[in-house]
């Protein structure tokens, strides 16, 4: 299964933002959507090309609502993130194999904010959850990503992230034009 994860702008509620309008709403109906991370929708679909039409039938949200759209598609890697051009790329077959991974975005991750007002996890809520079947939890609920860090990955490692004092973070595969390289 393909995930999605759209990460809500600072200044929304993004589930509330989502399925408070009647077309998103039905869009969204088919899936269980979940909270991968703090302000955050998630869910699953069967293939890339579902997710990236999704994110398609949801772009007038998108660009009002979410600072980033996300796709985990297991054939690229089980734990590294694509954004969505570059998951439009790859479906599209556009870019070259050694082109997906040179360019990345690494977000550190921290507890939930502690003014919580539904003082912790709320229904159909999934903890962490950087790769699919992954069970960690935090007591606060869904964490939070963080000061994305943009780095380019050499010798096939990713450079730690240095912008926070955090124990795991999320890294998302950008293309070159999402770089600014």
């Amino acid at each position: 299964m393909t995930r999605v994860c759209l990460v809500g702008a600072d200044d929304v509620n993004l589930r509330y933002e989502l399925l408070s309008r009647e077309t998103a709403r039905d869009a969204l109906a088919t899936y269980d959507l979940r909270e991968p991370f703090e302000n955050t929708v998630g869910l699953e679909t069967v293939s890339l090309g579902a997710a990236v039409a999704l994110l398609n039938d949801l772009n007038w949200y998108l660009v009002r609502f979410v600072d980033e759209a996300m796709v985990l598609e297991p054939s690229v890697s089980e734990t590294e993130w694509l954004s969505r051009d570059l998951a439009t790329a790859v479906r599209d077959d556009t870019v070259e194999p050694d082109e997906i991974d040179r360019f990345c975005k690494i977000y550190g991750l921290e507890p939930a904010s502690v003014d919580d007002p539904d003082g912790g996890e709320s229904e159909g809520t999934e903890r962490g959850g950087v790769a699919e079947g992954d069970d960690r939890t935090d007591a606060t609920g869904p964490r939070r990503l963080v000061e994305p860090m943009y780095v380019t990955r050499t010798g096939g490692s990713v450079p730690d992230y240095d912008l926070r004092d955090v124990e795991e973070t999320v890294v998302e595969r950008v293309t070159e034009s999402e770089f600014g390289a």
